[in-house]
């Protein structure tokens, strides 16, 4: 019986590439000057370059990326639109998480943001 060494990469066995975990970040809520009371938080540049090197916008929304979010104890689906002031997107933050997560304008929130493939529908 032979026995292999657990140091050498056992032959024929293909190199698996690395997964990218999601982008998360931290951000301030901000409130937009305007009607209907709209939330929301500035991707940083590093992630928003991220978003678009995994998911390139395209088609309908005029450049936005389909998303799925999770902020403390809320996880909902939506689209991160771009922001020709910063260069960046920006993440609507919907009344109901801001509820459920006690968020105002200012308060700085953890997000971890999943983009959805290309052409894929946000159920």
């Amino acid at each position: 019986m032979s026995r292999r060494s657990s140091s050498r990469p056992s032959a024929g066995l293909a190199k698996v590439p690395r997964v990218a975990s999601p982008p998360r970040f931290t951000a301030p809520l901000w409130a937009h000057n305007g009607e209907g009371g709209w939330h929301f938080l500035t991707l940083p540049t590093e992630v928003a370059d991220e978003m678009r090197q995994r998911v390139p916008p395209r088609g309908p929304g005029f450049g936005s990326i389909r998303v799925t979010v999770a902020v403390g104890a809320s996880t909902w689906e939506t689209s991160v639109f771009p922001d020709k002031a910063t260069g960046s997107f920006v993440l609507p933050v919907k009344k109901d998480v801001r509820l459920i997560n006690e968020l105002a304008a200012g308060d700085t929130v953890q997000v971890q943001l999943r983009p959805h493939p290309a052409g894929a529908a946000v159920s």
